[in-house]
């Protein structure tokens, strides 16, 4: 086995809050193609004791401190086990690059390649490929559905759909591969405030119709396990039930949040392709990402072409060009990391649901707004309605909103604005239509502290009269 270390020497409609929760992810495990409790992926070793809260502030103690570090979902976490392991391999290529490329470097990524087969439960590590981020991922779906296009098999009344809230690097990658050479695009609008599933899917279904217009077929849905902005857990098996029964001929699940946060068991889940970001829930240095293929295909590149092309994606993404390769060697270490943990990457993710859950109920209770889904359509992210006091009217008010928390107050959230619909879905507090949402993310290095942060920040807003159009700018 490879490792650094083996290796020296180098109310209106508002989301009902619980009076009580008793927190629980067996249903969310189930809707979404999670893995059973005793699933190999869920084996551990038996610790002779469990990491203890100052180790975990040991862990994370390059922070910078004084910071609310409730953000997780945008750029991750790295624990300093796995950055000195990253070192260590980051040295080892460094004293004899020659040795490295030609006896260390490919064996090292298949090992990586390895483990994440087995937490995703693929069938085989042929199917795993490692390559830089969700964004590389859908570059490479969405490349090889330009070239059926463009030599013919597609054709221009056939057509991709997503939701409307579909990550914005991957609406560009059909911007830039798929609309050019006559492909069409359909936007399913996702419901939120979310109450259900099954309104999720209705929509979806709708959407599938229109892209059948005019005898066109939908050649790709892409679906998201966890939308970014609004942050929802999707019912992913239902709908790539919904997408076999009405012929769509790919599903791209863009699980760019999921790994780390949610079980991801792709045999269950059934898509074409999954990809996952590591180092968001995962705790990877940037920057790695794992995408999962169901069948080998001779047309499924990397965009960087090297001397490997034509060899299966596998060996493809192994070798891009020179660059840092160590965010891909260090899988095996953070594994050893998460298994410190009480019941491992399991029990992380029930920490960290059960948390994100607590605060949204005491941020929404102390505002007197909403949550923006039933606590069971999230992982370790949930969206908590601002006063409607704060008038986030824009896209830009919200940006504004979440440049103070940053500059005074030392808060990172992403906040959320959310257009009125005009009917019944629209949430009301006391004083008016609740239009803007933070996002707030609990890793394992949060303690309530920094909710409490937040909190008051926004009440202090609201006792001094503030709206968000006369916030001061950075």
């Amino acid at each position: 086995m490879l490792s650094p270390t083996s290796n020296p020497p180098i109310n209106q409609t508002m989301t009902t809050l619980p009076q009580s929760h008793n927190p629980s992810m067996d249903n969310q495990i189930h809707r979404n193609g999670g893995v059973e409790p005793n699933h190999h992926a869920a084996k551990k070793p038996k610790l002779a004791h469990s990491i203890s809260d100052s180790e975990i502030h040991e862990e994370f103690s390059h922070h910078q401190r004084g910071v609310a570090r409730i953000n997780n979902g945008s750029f991750g976490s790295c624990p300093r086990s796995v950055l000195a392991a990253q070192s260590v391999w980051q040295l080892r290529f460094l004293q004899q690059p020659d040795d490295f490329f030609f006896n260390v470097l490919r064996g090292g990524i298949l090992e990586s390649r390895a483990v994440v087969a087995d937490l995703i439960n693929a069938d085989h590590v042929d199917r795993v490929s490692l390559v830089d981020n969700a964004t590389t991922a859908a570059a490479i779906v969405l490349q090889q559905i330009g070239r059926r296009f463009v030599r013919g098999h597609f054709h221009r009344e056939d057509s991709v759909i997503m939701f409307h809230c579909a990550y914005q690097a991957v609406k560009k990658s059909i911007e830039a591969y798929v609309t050019p050479i006559g492909g069409t695009v359909v936007e399913v609008q996702l419901p939120f405030p979310v109450r259900s599933d099954e309104e999720i899917v209705t929509e979806f279904k709708k959407g599938i119709e229109k892209g059948k217009l005019n005898g066109g077929r939908v050649r790709l849905a892409i679906i998201d396990h966890v939308t970014s902005m609004p942050s929802v857990v999707l019912p992913v098996r239902e709908l790539i039930k919904v997408c076999r029964e009405q012929g769509v001929e790919q599903v791209f699940v863009d699980g760019a949040h999921a790994i780390g946060s949610l079980p991801v068991d792709v045999k269950e889940i059934g898509a074409d392709f999954y990809v996952s970001n590591l180092y968001k829930w995962f705790f990877s240095p940037p920057s790695v990402a794992f995408l999962y293929c169901k069948e080998s295909s001779n047309d499924v590149h990397h965009p960087i072409v090297s001397q490997e092309y034509g060899k299966g994606l596998p060996v493809e993404s192994a070798w891009v060009g020179m660059r840092d390769y160590s965010p891909q060697l260090v899988v095996p270490s953070i594994l050893e990391f998460v298994n410190r943990f009480e019941g491992g990457i399991a029990g992380i993710m029930q920490r960290n649901h059960n948390a994100v859950v607590k605060m949204g109920i005491m941020l929404a209770e102390s505002w007197g707004t909403n949550l923006g889904s039933p606590p069971e359509m999230c992982a370790s992210m949930i969206m908590v309605g601002l006063p409607s006091k704060l008038c986030v009217m824009s896209d830009d008010d919200a940006l504004r909103l979440r440049s103070y928390l940053r500059v005074y107050h030392a808060i990172e959230v992403p906040v959320y604005y959310q257009v009125l619909r005009n009917d019944d879905r629209d949430p009301r507090d006391k004083n008016g239509f609740i239009t803007g949402y933070v996002r707030i993310s609990h890793q394992v290095y949060n303690t309530i502290d920094d909710y409490q942060k937040l909190k008051s920040a926004i009440n202090q807003l609201l006792e001094d009269g503030k709206i968000c159009g006369g916030l001061p700018t950075e």
